[in-house]
């Protein structure tokens, strides 16, 4: 019974434990992309890439063993988020360009105001209204897959990786941009709703 109630606690704790392990990896990606060794990129790029996996298995192994928890649902998406502006401010700090600024930019603002949208739904009842779409996971594809690319920036053989890289940050701004939209639309019709006295006194607390 004592290795059944481990191996339950285990599997229930599991999850939470690939999030926060997300959310360590965040300096050691830092650590080793300023290291001045040349394998240093190469080994930043795993890292991201180890924390872009576990984004998928705290998922995973909540959905299928059900061991959701309020922890899980409030760290999860903040470990994603950092992760994702950590990569890219110091990408940018890397090759302070304007494309690639306008693409951190977007991609950093459209985070900050779906974040903001979710917080103020869910303060009015509609959280599922604003559920995750379609677009915002092919835009998550793009987006890790772009940012793996431009950590590791050496040719590949005969491909220029970081040049890919930049192409697809700029496709996943660009399907920032559209799935922002699709969020904001679903969103406008309680948007366009009048508030109340009571409701504004709410907002100025």
């Amino acid at each position: 019974m004592d290795s059944i109630s481990a191996t339950t606690a285990m599997t229930k704790h599991l999850p939470n434990a690939l999030t926060v392990l997300r959310v360590i990896l965040i300096p050691v990606m830092i650590l080793f992309f300023y290291l001045p060794f040349e394998w240093s990129r190469f080994v930043s790029c795993w890292v991201f890439v180890a924390a872009s996996i576990t984004d998928f298995l705290d998922g995973y192994f909540a959905r299928k063993h059900q061991t959701f928890s309020k922890f899980g649902a409030f760290l999860d998406p903040v470990a994603d988020k950092l992760t994702v502006a950590t990569a890219l401010i110091i990408l940018l700090q890397d090759h302070p360009t304007v494309l690639m600024m306008i693409a951190t930019a977007v991609i950093i603002g459209r985070e900050i105001t779906i974040s903001a949208l979710r917080e103020w739904m869910a303060e009015l009842g509609e959280r599922g209204v604003v559920n995750v779409a379609l677009v915002g996971k092919i835009k998550t594809v793009f987006q890790m897959t772009a940012i793996g690319f431009l950590l590791y920036e050496a040719d590949l053989w005969f491909l220029p990786v970081y040049n890919i890289g930049l192409v697809l940050l700029y496709v996943a701004a660009g399907l920032t941009l559209y799935s922002m939209y699709v969020y904001l639309k679903a969103a406008w019709p309680l948007m366009k709703e009048e508030v109340t006295e009571d409701e504004l006194d709410e907002v100025g607390e």
